[in-house]
Parts: C-alpha cells; sequence; structure tokens
C-alpha cells in the first residue's frame, strides 16, 4: 500500500486485492477539438492525433502497432525523447496477470485493427462550434447493454479511456452541469493551457444560449453540447454493469461521475471508485479532488511507480508532468500494486515494454 495513496474509503481496493477475476475494458473515442493547436500533446502531431486510441488498443492487443508505424507518443518541447504512451503502463499490468481486455469504439475516426465493441457511436464535434457528442443517447444504451453482458463474464470491470484532449470536453460536460471545473482539469502536457480550454469551453456554452449549470438535469444534452462519446460511454458502462466498478482515469473520470449523476441520481456510488495516478493527484495545475467531493462521496485511489528510478528519460518526464494517465495507466498499476508486483519489478516491466516499442 506503500505506493498507494487513498482519498476516501479503501472499500474498492478489497474488491480488487486477490481478486483475479478483473475485466479492463478500454472507451475509444476522437473528439475534433483535439485537433485544436496546443490543445492536446497526445500524438506526433495534430495531423495524426486521430491514430491514438487506435494505436493504444492494437498496442495492447498485439503488442505492435498497426494502423501507424509506432506506437503513440506524446511530443512536447523541452523533452530529451518522446513520452512512451500510458499504453504501456497498462499492458504490463495486463501481460504480468493475463488480464482479459477488450475496448470498446465510441465514436473513432480511426478504428484500430484489432477486435473491438462498437458502440455505435460517431467522433465528437468542435465544441466551439457548439457541437459535442452527436448521438448520446445511443452510445449510452449501447454501453449499458454491453456492461450487463460484460458483468455474466467477470466480479469486476476496470473501465479504461483512451481519447485526445479527453480534459477539455471533461470541463465542458461538468461546467454544464453545474460543476466548478475552470483551471481544475488536468492535461497531458507540463504546461497545462487552461486559457485555450476555458475558452473551447465558454465557446461552446455560448454558441448554445446557455451558462454554467443551465443542464445539470439534462446529462444528455450536456454531453450533446460540450462533451466527447468517451465520456457517454463510460458512464453507460458504470450505471450498465452490475459488478463494482474501478474508473480507470484522471480528471475526465470526474465527468463520468458526474453525468451518471445527472442521468441517475439515485446511483449508488459505493460500487465506484476513480483510481489514478499520483502524476495526477498531485498535479499543481488541476485539482482532481476538489472536483471529485463537488459531486459526491466518491473513493479516488493514486498509484506511484517511482518514475523518478526509471532508466528510460520518457517515463521520467511522467514525473516532471508530461502524459501523467490515460488507457487506465493509474488502475492497472494499483492493480498490480495489490496483488503482489513490486513497484520495483512493475517498473522494470513497463521498461521491458518501452525498449521493446521504441528501442
Amino acid at each position: 500500500m506503500n505506493n498507494i495513496k487513498v482519498f476516501g474509503s479503501d472499500e474498492q481496493l478489497k474488491r480488487l486485492e486477490n481478486n483475479d477475476d478483473v475485466l479492463f475494458a478500454c472507451v475509444l473515442s476522437n473528439t475534433a477539438i483535439a485537433r485544436i493547436d496546443g490543445i492536446s500533446g497526445a500524438g506526433v502531431n495534430s495531423d495524426l492525433i486521430q491514430y491514438t486510441p487506435a494505436l493504444d488498443a492494437e498496442l495492447i492487443m498485439r503488442s505492435v502497432p498497426l494502423s501507424l508505424d509506432e506506437i503513440a507518443v506524446t511530443v512536447e518541447e523541452g523533452l530529451d525523447e518522446p513520452s512512451p504512451t500510458p499504453g504501456v503502463l497498462s499492458k504490463a499490468t495486463l501481460e504480468l496477470f493475463d488480464m482479459p481486455f477488450i475496448s470498446l469504439n465510441a465514436g473513432l475516426e480511426v478504428a484500430p485493427k484489432v477486435p473491438y465493441i462498437d458502440l455505435n457511436g460517431q467522433p465528437g464535434g468542435d465544441l466551439r462550434e457548439g457541437k459535442g457528442v452527436p448521438n448520446p443517447k445511443e452510445i449510452f444504451d449501447n454501453a449499458v447493454d454491453a456492461a450487463k453482458e460484460l458483468s455474466k463474464l467477470t466480479s469486476h470491470i476496470m473501465i479504461a479511456e483512451s481519447t485526445p484532449a479527453g480534459t477539455t470536453t471533461a470541463q465542458g460536460v461538468l461546467t454544464a452541469l453545474g460543476y466548478d471545473a475552470r483551471n481544475k482539469v488536468s492535461g497531458c502536457m507540463k504546461t497545462n493551457p487552461h486559457e485555450l480550454k476555458n475558452s473551447v469551453v465558454d465557446a461552446a456554452l455560448e454558441k448554445n444560449g446557455l451558462k454554467p449549470g443551465d443542464l445539470k438535469n439534462d446529462g444528455f444534452k450536456a454531453a450533446a453540447v460540450a462533451g466527447d462519446p468517451t465520456i457517454v460511454a463510460a458512464a453507460g458502462l458504470a450505471i450498465g454493469s452490475s459488478v463494482p466498478v474501478t474508473l480507470a482515469g484522471g480528471t475526465q473520470m470526474t465527468a463520468v461521475c458526474a453525468l451518471i449523476k445527472a442521468i441517475e441520481p439515485d446511483f449508488d456510488f459505493s460500487k465506484i471508485a476513480i483510481a489514478t495516478t499520483i502524476y495526477v493527484a498531485n498535479d499543481e495545475t488541476s485539482n482532481i479532488i476538489d472536483i471529485v467531493n463537488q459531486i459526491g462521496d466518491i473513493s479516488v485511489y493514486a498509484a506511484d511507480p517511482e518514475f523518478e528510478k526509471s532508466s528510460n528519460s520518457g517515463l521520467r518526464a511522467y514525473t516532471e508532468g508530461s502524459i501523467k494517465e490515460g488507457v487506465g495507466a493509474g488502475g492497472a498499476m494499483i492493480y498490480a500494486f495489490l496483488n503482489g508486483i513490486s513497484v520495483d519489478d512493475y517498473r522494470a516491466k513497463v521498461e521491458e515494454i518501452c525498449k521493446s516499442q521504441m528501442g
């Protein structure tokens, strides 16, 4: 437990410890705002950022990228070399425990060349034009049905995400629902572009003639105006699941919780927890705990892989604010630490995967 920080109840940790029946489900989608210069570093450049979710799914399932020649990376000024996708962090746990994995297409521009569940979603639009999720209710209903079936196969679902620019759409949903998320969502770069994110969210509401909180009782409209398909799908999976759920991600998962509450006000959050990385929990440019506390009694766990000790400079960059979280990395690490893998052995496994992928 030394490498897991607990905010709230540790009940969900007990459900994960010594549990060899956990399913790892990663929701994939794209949103048009990811192409805005400077809003996200999740990709080699803005022209290729739409490939990131597909590459993450391919890396985990096939151990090689199929849609492009290389795995997804974050390229940022000041880095000695690109930081590898957090998908390598999740892949380490999945390989160590042979954990079952499935990806869900909530609305992709580029579908992965590996099997996935299709929720019949469409990519998210440009929030500045007042367009978020084109068909939120359809995505949600399909995710609920998928969760009902997946629950028959497992005793615990870990829900991850791969969605470039997902923190901006998270801020959009949170703001539309009436939560104070301004300057509080995290980001995948050392410099968190809050002014840019704020301007995008403000434009989304203004385009629709809305003020913050106007949609507090209409979660689907909030997603349609200012969200992304992943937030909707993850909410549907959580609501539809008959087994406990871990939301493996950063501040995007606070938007999932807010949307759950808007859609189902009496939802039992005791079966939910957010699992993230210490790099999100300690991020001075965001505040995941404040956002969670506004929503309700939701526990947050943060894993520390001690990447400052890594021989890989791309992993060391995580400790300096690069990437921080994604593809369920925090939840994957927490599961490994709870089930007998030391932090040093886990870090060595991640470095091994990075070496095989990036040389």
